[in-house]
């Protein structure tokens, strides 16, 4: 076996680390450079941590490879992200649900959609009850992930390998030999490193979220592809230790928000499709501003993957927002702050009759999700999208006042279609919505009457020569 504190090994093991990725000759000048320098192969070997046996150094090289092999083609390489996020899930524990905490789960989601019953009109979502591990919900929404990450890091990715190995751009061109014989195209390479490290960090994003939520439905957005609710025991015991309320008592309220989620996913059937449209159209017109990448660049060794992946989770290379995109962005943020205030309104009427502590909790869950979490900064960074609405008071009032004016079936009937929701001018003023709707409405009602009128040989007045009555009307004879 060989020793890495041994100068030989030492440096022979630095040696094979660099070939590996710049090349033999690559790798012979830069040790050259660096024993000139001072550099001690024997202490880095130490501090490092390199194998200093064959079985060991072929491992560790297995996994370099790994990273800069890239991702089959894909923009981000998917079984990292699922390697990481699962490891992330599991750090400080992730204790398998035990027959008691899945029974205990199971019948307070049942016990919810009774509940709900008596707040809305949504029929329960179906699917099954479930009770998860830390783990299981990485496994249970990572295809949602990838569809909400992928469009980006392809965009970044391939914008990176256009700076790094453009022989005019900031770092004039990739060494010869880099990443070794046989390493293929070197742009290929990149973005293969590019893909690896957004896997790595959506992985690392989806394992602290997965150690934060309460079940399938706390970002608001719709991760499960089919009907269903779920809660992991082991986050709601966290939530509710130290809290006034019972365990059971916030074990009740989180079933009731999340079987209401499952509900209005479930029983609108364009919601999911808008709101993940809504971070498609985002994504379709990112546009990297190749200079600017270029500069921040500069100071960055292609070939290496830490310097990278630093500079990637700082935002270096985050892509120019676009006022289409801020469009999208907005609207997104819109439609999420309706969804949450839908939600909160629901889950409140729902528990007053039941849970003593229902009030504060649902101002604790505001004051959580207002907060957001290290995971939710990830993702803005990666993909510019915010977790959390911002606009949830406004929103939760909107509702509010929906069913003071017109009952639970005014509130529940602005998922009818997605042209008739909310827009954020309706949030600058919920409580006057309901009466701009109806005005919009009158107008609207109008306007048909009179075309009806066109169409059947009159004067487009919408009655017999006397012409539309009320407020804004011209009455009769004027233009």
């Amino acid at each position: 076996m060989s020793d890495p504190s041994s100068p030989d090994d030492a440096r022979r093991t630095w040696e094979q680390l660099l070939r590996q990725m710049l090349g033999e000759d690559g790798a012979r000048d830069a040790m050259e450079a660096l024993e000139a320098g001072g550099f001690d192969p024997a202490q880095m070997a130490q501090a490092a941590g390199l194998p200093g046996d064959a079985a060991g150094m072929q491992a560790m090289m297995a996994q370099m490879q790994r990273m800069m092999a890239g991702s089959d083609g894909q923009s981000v390489n998917w079984s990292l992200a699922h390697d990481i996020a699962r490891q992330t899930a599991h750090q400080g524990g992730d204790p398998s649900v035990t027959a008691a905490e899945s029974a205990r789960t199971v019948s307070a989601l049942s016990v919810a959609d009774l509940w709900l019953d008596a707040a809305t009109d949504l029929p329960p979502a179906g699917g099954a009850r479930s009770a998860w591990s830390r783990a299981q919900w990485v496994e249970a929404t990572l295809e949602t992930w990838k569809r909400l990450t992928g469009p980006v890091a392809s965009s970044v990715s391939d914008a990176l390998a256009t700076v790094l190995t453009s022989g005019d751009g900031a770092l004039g061109g990739l060494p010869e030999g880099f990443g070794g014989p046989g390493a293929g195209d070197p742009a290929a390479m990149l973005r293969g490193l590019g893909g690896s490290v957004f896997g790595l960090q959506v992985g690392q994003a989806a394992g602290t979220l997965a150690r934060e939520v309460f079940g399938s439905s706390d970002t608001g957005l719709p991760l499960l592809e089919g009907p269903g609710t779920a809660l992991v025991p082991s986050n709601v015991a966290a939530f509710a230790d130290g809290l006034d309320a019972g365990a059971e008592e916030v074990l009740a309220f989180l079933a009731v928000r999340e079987s209401a989620h499952a509900r209005l996913y479930a029983h609108v059937p364009w919601l999911r499709a808008h709101i993940l449209g809504l971070v498609e159209e985002y994504a379709r017109g990112i546009s990297i501003d190749l200079e600017r990448m270029e500069e921040s660049v500069r100071s960055i060794d292609p070939s290496d993957p830490d310097a990278l992946r630093a500079a990637l989770s700082g935002g270096v290379f985050a892509p120019e927002v676009s006022a289409e995109q801020a469009g999208a962005l907005e609207r997104l943020e819109t439609a999420l702050a309706l969804v949450e205030g839908w939600v909160e309104d629901v889950t409140a009427r729902t528990v007053a009759p039941h849970l003593p502590h229902g009030v504060p909790l649902r101002e604790m869950m505001r004051r959580r999700r207002a907060a957001g979490g290290p995971a939710e900064h990830v993702f803005s960074t990666l993909v510019g999208l915010q977790l959390r609405p911002r606009r949830l008071r406004e929103a939760a009032t909107l509702m509010a006042s929906l069913v003071a004016d017109g009952g639970p079936e005014a509130r529940d009937a602005i998922w009818v279609h997605p042209d008739l929701l909310p827009g954020a001018e309706d949030l600058d003023s919920p409580t006057t919505f309901v009466a701009r709707r109806e005005e919009q409405g009158r107008q609207d009602a109008e306007i048909d009457a009179a075309l009806a009128d066109l169409l059947d040989g009159g004067d487009g007045s919408g009655s017999s020569g006397t012409g539309p009555t009320g407020p804004g009307s011209s009455g009769p004879g004027t233009a």
